[in-house]
């Protein structure tokens, strides 16, 4: 069975980056009708946040993707730990090492001093004398002394580390607690994780990680290392980029199925396919097809495909999702009409949300540039005649009605829409862009109509 695995640190929110990995391997684990494990690597007590768990787990439920099992917890599991760093010592296969910093410190000066790459020299790989006083050793794992080790990674083909490149790095330091290495290698043996795909940031992780797996006899992963997410010039995401907490993007309008969508295609890719549905992903998605080059990160794709979930979004789903910004539509009798007019121009539920006020509130300000264009010639006494034959008219209920009445007058009064058109978006909405004026209308009815054409008028009439 293929089981795959998750494993953040909680020392932060979860940024897209992590996201796209998660992402990775729970789609990988749901092809195969495998198993998707969430863990928290959560052993440095002292830079651990129970803010930044929560907010782990709460982008996990956002984005709908469903982990198998409770959540594993690193911190919960150091007797496990503790057992096979014992195992590893009676077995010779691991020492304690008495080395103080200050000789560490001095001994990296001298390396480096010669020019040679600052390394543990392993002097108390096979001690047998006694060992110093007061010196709370760490305990470290023998790495080979010759030789290489090789391994196949899905994205990155064959990596063959050197006997000389692997040091006897610590697994217990003097406390007692586990390093990150060893750690995560019981973890994932334990937990029967068979494919193991992360950032290529872990990718020198992993020779000392199998050094582990085969210490302890366990069978070893398969590897995938997948290139990091790169801004639009080619250099690591920043915060200003997109490198924001998961959460930051529902805040700012974005569906998660967009968000999901985006981060599929940032490092894969299925043909010329765009827009996936999580079944499609679930379907087509591969870790061997994953790019080897890094990805980039690009808005105008993700605003693009955001507005396409947005147009295809059911006009109750939006209702309850504008509620966030502060707009009430559930028991709006217009909100058909509301949604139906705005959510083909919007790129996000904030832009949704603004863009409804606009329309369903009285213009605060008029846009300069839309003065100056709609206010001119004979555009009062057009409006004035326009809002005359609203108030003669009887049944103005659709769109379509007042649609109506504006073609009416235009072909009585001989003139083009524009010069209706420009001065009439104006008083509706105080700007020259928008949904449709028969739209707007419908939506705000007659007399409010009414009352915002006598604004504009009173406002500009001297003008």
């Amino acid at each position: 069975m293929v089981v795959t695995r998750f494993a953040p640190s909680p020392t932060g929110y979860l940024h897209i980056g992590g996201l796209r990995t998660a992402l990775f391997n729970y789609l990988w684990a749901r092809k195969n009708s495998g198993k998707f494990i969430l863990r928290i690597e959560d052993t440095d007590l002292s830079r651990n946040s129970e803010e930044a768990t929560k907010a782990i787990l709460k982008a996990f439920d956002w984005v709908g993707l469903e982990y198998d099992g409770d959540v594993a917890y690193q911190s919960k599991r150091f007797d496990i730990y503790k057992r096979y760093i014992q195992k590893l010592l009676d077995e010779g296969k691991a020492y304690y090492c008495y080395m103080t910093k200050e000789e560490l410190d001095a001994l990296r000066e001298e390396q480096m001093a010669k020019k040679e790459r600052p390394r543990y020299d392993r002097r108390y790989r096979d001690f047998t004398g006694t060992p110093p006083k007061d010196v709370k050793p760490v305990v470290r794992i023998k790495a080979p002394l010759e030789g290489e080790m090789v391994f196949e990674d899905g994205v990155k083909g064959t990596i063959a580390i050197t006997a000389e490149e692997l040091d006897d790095f610590i697994i217990a330091r003097s406390d007692g607690t586990p390093t990150y290495n060893f750690v995560v290698a019981v973890d994932d043996a334990l937990m029967g994780v068979t494919e193991v795909i992360r950032g290529d940031d872990h990718l020198y992780n992993t020779p000392k990680q199998i050094l582990v797996y085969e210490a302890l006899g366990f069978d070893i992963p398969k590897f995938y290392h997948v290139p990091m997410i790169c801004n639009e010039q080619g250099k690591k995401l920043s915060k200003r980029d997109g490198a924001l907490d998961v959460m930051a993007y529902k805040e700012m309008g974005f569906l998660p199925e967009a968000l999901l969508n985006f981060l599929v295609r940032l490092g894969w890719s299925y043909g010329d396919q765009e827009i996936f549905s999580k079944e499609e992903m679930i379907e087509l998605f591969d870790p061997k097809d994953i790019n080897k080059s890094a990805s980039s990160y690009n808005l105008d794709k993700l605003l693009w495909l955001n507005s396409h979930y947005i147009k295809n979004s059911s006009n109750e789903r939006l209702s309850k999702l504008l509620e966030d910004f502060g707009i009430y539509l559930l028991g709006h009798d217009k909100r058909e009409i509301i949604l139906d007019a705005v959510k083909e121009r919007a790129k996000t539920i904030k832009e949704l949300a603004e863009q409804i006020k606009m329309i369903l509130e009285d213009p605060r300000e008029y846009d300069e540039k839309g003065v100056k264009k709609a206010i001119k010639g004979e555009w009062k006494d057009i409006l004035k005649g326009f809002e005359k034959e609203l108030q003669d008219a009887q049944e103005l209920h659709l769109p379509s009605d007042y649609h109506k009445i504006m073609e009416k007058y235009l072909n009585e009064k001989n003139i083009g829409f524009g010069k209706l058109g420009q001065p009439l978006r104006l008083a509706l909405v105080g700007k020259l862009t928008g949904p449709g004026l028969d739209e707007i209308m419908s939506i705000i009815g007659k007399e409010e109509t009414v009352k915002r054409i006598e604004m504009l008028i009173k406002k500009f009439e001297n003008g």
